[in-house]
């Protein structure tokens, strides 16, 4: 039996060549929890991930793993882990049910153990009355869902997702975080990925936000929003080129003020008194809209980018 966090990473440095991805981070995770690794492009949350999943060597620091190290007990940490990448490289011309069964093989199983198992996971993933359809012609959320059932197969102790969602409508999208959730309920452990801030703040008990290598904020997504950002952000927008010329008139009105490209972000309590404030001093907006603060708003504050920068 793993005592203590199912995984944790000291110091964990990862470098390729003269570039340093990974500069000495540290986190653990629990058994059962979800987590989360946040970060924009070339965060090296990439690369952590690649570690995490056995598939790539720490240049320094130290990894376990369910009580196991990497460098030493590889193969053995990889056969019980499920991964699901962040493209889906499904066998297109094999049928649903062949996916899975055939995926099996690499851990051993009996086929009769692998058939009733492709069945339970069939069901699972609502793909029971499409088991015998070629992959090609699944929809993009069914794919992933399957995606999802290949990778509980071996019964994985920690499921790694890589992007979970992304390219899913949002009826799509929803099914498979309910199918995460009942994941979660059974207490199998997951690490998550994701650009979409909504999914980390549903699925994920704990966060890290990774910017050039290194963990600049930890803890659950609503303290991390209560410690670095307002109750609410005005998002406005004007009726001009430039709105970097505006910065200066509006920061009287809140906490914080963020110009983008598009719109003017201010940081406040109250949003609804701010909108009144600002029409009381002839300041009118071509629209405005009034929001909770979100993760969105944590990573503007902490790096200086959105996600999708």
């Amino acid at each position: 039996m793993t005592t203590g966090p199912i995984l944790e990473a000291r110091d964990l440095v990862k470098r390729f060549g003269d570039l340093t991805a990974v500069k000495g981070v540290s986190f653990a995770v629990e058994k059962g929890e979800s987590f989360g690794l946040l970060g924009p492009n070339g965060a090296g949350k990439t690369s952590t991930l690649r570690m995490i999943s056995a598939v790539s060597e720490p240049t320094s620091g130290s990894l376990t793993i369910l009580g196991l190290d990497p460098r030493r007990d590889g193969p053995e940490i990889r056969g019980r882990l499920g991964v699901v990448p962040q493209e889906d490289t499904l066998e297109l011309e094999l049928t649903v049910r062949q996916n899975l069964e055939m995926f099996g093989r690499y851990f051993d199983l009996p086929r009769n153990v692998l058939r009733e198992r492709a069945s339970e996971l069939l069901e699972f993933t609502q793909l029971s009355e499409r088991a015998n359809d070629k992959v090609d012609d699944l929809s993009g959320g069914m794919k992933r869902r399957l995606t999802i059932a290949r990778a509980l197969v071996n019964q994985p102790e920690i499921l790694i997702l890589d992007e979970p969602t992304t390219g899913l409508d949002p009826q799509a999208r929803h099914l498979v975080w309910e199918r995460l959730y009942r994941l979660k309920r059974e207490g199998v452990t997951q690490i998550i990925t994701t650009h979409y801030m909504d999914e980390a703040e549903q699925l994920c008990d704990r966060l890290v936000v990774m910017d050039h290598g290194t963990i600049v904020a930890e803890g659950p997504p609503s303290e991390l929003i209560a410690r670095h950002s307002t109750r609410e952000v005005v998002e406005l927008r004007f009726d001009t080129d430039s709105h970097e010329e505006l910065h200066e008139r509006l920061s009287p009105f809140a906490q914080r003020v963020e110009v983008l490209p598009d719109r003017i972000l201010l940081y406040v309590n109250e949003g609804d008194d701010t909108l009144r404030e600002l029409h009381a001093v002839g300041v009118v907006p071509t629209s405005a809209l009034v929001r909770r603060s979100s993760l969105e708003d944590v990573f503007l504050r902490l790096t200086g980018r959105t996600l999708v920068d």
